[in-house]
């Protein structure tokens, strides 16, 4: 049986150990037999044949050492780290991306809107939003501008596909040999990616993010498409974003209109924006502009001759952008602007009543008195409106400087006007009955614990109303308002377009209820316009920039707020301040004009008041702090600038009388007496004999400005205002036999 024979036992036997080579050791198929196998084989005949073996292999491993050893272990290590990191930023990756929302929900942030503000013949005024410029297609953009950008940030930009590894991998190198942080491998992609989506901080986090964004929006968007984004939606410094806001902002030009030179300073400015901004360091701007123009011809987008021409040329040096005073007109439109439409949710275009011309004009005049004048008389702040018959503001000026303070002392501050008020107190005296002609007695008048006096201190006696508002007479105004009543005084004033709360008592007759300049000189025009309301406005339209009309004023059929008998009325008596009384500052050579000065107590505030037939215009001179002035009187500096302003205006234009003067719409008023008013003697006389000499011998040849201390003004009693009894008419013989 097979079990019970002997085994044969084969001791292995070595040949020349000597020899041995471990490649050598290996055994054939016949010695891998199993135990079962064996028993079920045939006993195979062995043939004796002297055994043979290979030769020793000559080709060994190195065991270590040599350049070729460290390249291959250099290798190998690369491989498997590469492997391994690739896994490790896959990992990172798909970490950080499944934190982000489904990139189905991704969508571009809407643009902050802008609002365009344009002149009456569509010159633009100003920006406002957060962004402070429209946005601009590539093709309505200086072509430099796109070019430089590309340049010197991403010149493979139209070549990758949201990440630029050659670029990285310069970027690193640079990095690395630098040993500082001083080049950014990020494309415009991943720029645009991080202005839109992603917060400023250096984190693995957003960088991941940064570089999926860029991919979506590569597959979304063209790159015509991302680079007008990006350059609409970049910082260039100086609150400006995008190239339209910072080419008004360095140039005061539109972003349509850049030469090459201010291209490559907009191009510059993106590396550090605070930093080399023409407004802080102009020759660093100037330095960095240089190195995009070489950029520029590296990239094969300028000639050498067009650098020459761009090198050649000046550098720019910004001047203050946040100047002029169109800008408080622009401060002005967007108080204005949600009341009228509700939030500002898109590019709007507002279309406004301002003539940048007038705007000019008058932003010199008033910059000129206080410059020569405004030290020696402390003066240090003044401010100007003029409107036209419509009640379109023309002209706003807020203050002497914009740059240095925007609070708009034109609209928003509130004073009292002191005696430019005294036109509404005669105006309701005419609308009483009295008339120019009508004759009360300049005298100290007592209404309980106020006693009004006039400037000088001096009393004329017998005056007509039209000599009393020339000289400006206290005691008269004061007369006046008893006797048609303070009530009837703020009812005229609100309805010829006061809005401020007034108090309805006899100090108002000088002018002590506060109001601000802008509705104090729109409740002149209706005096200038034949007596229609002239409520003032500075907004015509608001449009989408698509065209589509949101809003448009109405003002085109203004009510009647003046008979036109008083308005001629009041227009004669008024041309007599200029041409003799306290406002002869205010003379306009070949025009009619009319106004009133006005002066608060202790010189703390100076005005004039006054209009032509073209336009009504109030001026103010004082300070912030209400110091007073040195004895500057609405006659004064106010009346100078006013002159200045209103003969550049009507620079031109031919010369047309005031509403009810010789040629204009009525003959000039002038009614007799009214039959509640007492008669002097002479002037009874001189009507017997058909000649009235009323107004003879009674004028002060001396301007006599009105000063009133308002806080030391107690409330008058209540019966002073009421409308006195119904005067008997004196006859000359009651007047001889003093009766």
């Amino acid at each position: 049986m097979a079990g019970q024979r002997k085994s044969k036992r084969i001791e292995p036997s070595f040949e020349d150990e000597d020899d041995y080579d471990d490649d050598d050791l290996r055994i054939d198929e016949d010695d891998r037999v199993t135990r079962a196998a064996r028993r079920s084989a045939k006993p195979a005949k062995r043939k004796s044949k002297p055994a043979t073996r290979k030769k020793p292999s000559s080709r060994r491993a190195p065991r270590g050492g040599g350049l070729l050893g460290a390249v291959r272990f250099l290798t190998y290590w690369c491989i498997v780290l590469g492997i391994w990191g690739g896994m490790g930023i896959g990992a990172l990756v798909l970490y950080y991306g499944a934190q982000m929302p489904s990139a189905k929900s991704w969508s571009i942030p809407v643009r902050p809107p802008n609002v365009k503000i344009v002149a009456r013949d569509g010159s633009p005024i100003a920006n406002r939003g957060t962004t402070g410029g429209e946005a601009l297609s590539l093709e309505q953009m200086s072509p430099y501008i796109p070019q430089a950008v590309i340049a010197i940030e991403d010149r493979r930009f139209y070549s990758h596909f949201g990440i630029d590894p050659l670029g990285l991998a310069r970027a690193m190198v640079t990095n690395v040999v630098s040993g500082r942080m001083v080049q950014g491998g990020s494309t415009l992609t991943q720029q645009l990616a991080k202005n839109l989506f992603l917060s400023p901080e250096r984190t693995m986090e957003r960088k991941v993010q940064e570089v999926l964004l860029a991919f979506w929006l590569e597959h979304k968007y063209s790159k015509d498409e991302i680079l007008a984004m990006y350059l609409n939606r970049v910082f260039f410094g100086s609150n400006a974003y995008g190239v339209e806001a910072a080419s008004r902002r360095y140039f005061n030009k539109s972003a349509r209109d850049v030469n090459l030179g201010e291209a490559a300073m907009l191009a510059g400015l993106l590396k550090a924006p605070s930093r080399l901004s023409p407004a802080r360091d102009p020759e660093a701007a100037e330095e960095r502009a240089q190195v995009v123009l070489g950029a520029m011809r590296g990239a094969g987008f300028v000639t050498d001759r067009e650098i020459t021409t761009a090198m050649s040329q000046t550098p720019t040096r910004a001047k203050s952008y946040w100047s002029g005073a169109e800008h408080y007109a622009a401060d002005l439109v967007m108080d204005q602007v949600p009341k009228l439409v509700g939030d500002i949710t898109e590019d709007l275009v507002v279309d406004t009543t301002i003539d940048l011309d007038l705007e000019k004009k008058a932003d010199e005049a008033i910059t000129a008195l206080i410059e020569t004048e405004g030290e020696k008389l402390n003066a240090s702040q003044a401010a100007l409106v003029s409107i036209d018959g419509t009640g379109a503001i023309r002209a706003l000026v807020g203050g002497r400087d914009y740059a240095t303070s925007q609070f708009d002392r034109a609209s928003k501050a509130k004073r009292q006007p002191g005696s430019a008020f005294k036109p509404f107190v005669y105006a309701a005296a005419l609308e009483a009955g009295r008339s120019p002609l009508s004759v009360r007695n300049d005298a100290p008048v007592k209404i309980g614990k106020w006693t009004p006096e006039n400037y000088d201190q001096k009393y004329r006696g017998q005056v007509t109303l039209s000599s009393a508002l020339t000289n400006s007479l206290n005691t008269i105004a004061a007369q006046l308002v008893m006797e048609v009543g303070p009530d009837q005084v703020v009812k005229l004033a609100h309805r010829l377009g006061i809005e401020s709360e007034m108090q309805a008592n006899a100090s108002i007759a000088l002018g002590t209820s506060e109001v601000s300049l802008v509705e104090l000189t729109s409740a002149y025009a209706p005096f200038m316009n034949g007596g229609y309301k002239a409520t003032p406005h500075i907004i015509r339209r608001i449009s989408t920039v698509d065209g589509k009309v949101l809003y448009e004023n109405t003002y085109d059929n203004p009510p009647r707020v003046l008979e036109p008998e008083i308005v001629a009325m009041m227009n004669g008596m008024m041309m007599r301040v200029i041409t003799e009384g306290t406002g002869k500052n205010a003379k306009l050579p070949g025009w009619q004009a009319a106004g009133k000065s006005g002066t608060t107590q202790s010189f703390r505030d100076a005005l004039f008041v006054g209009y032509t037939s073209n336009l009504t215009t109030g001026v103010w001179f004082g300070n912030d702090d209400g110091k007073s002035m040195k004895k500057v009187t609405g006659g004064g500096l106010p009346a100078k600038a006013w002159s200045r302003f209103m003969t550049a205006a009507h620079e031109g234009l031919s010369p047309s009388p005031l509403f009810g003067t010789t040629g204009g719409d009525l003959p000039v008023v002038q009614p007799a007496p009214t039959e509640d008013e007492p008669d002097t003697l002479a002037e009874m006389v001189a009507r017997a004999l058909g000649t009235s000499t009323r107004d003879a011998g009674i004028d002060s040849p001396a301007p006599t400005p009105d000063v009133i201390d308002n806080n030391a003004l107690p409330v008058p009693p209540a019966e002073v205002g009421q409308t006195p009894p119904v005067k008997r008419r004196s006859t000359l013989l009651d007047v001889l036999i003093g009766g």
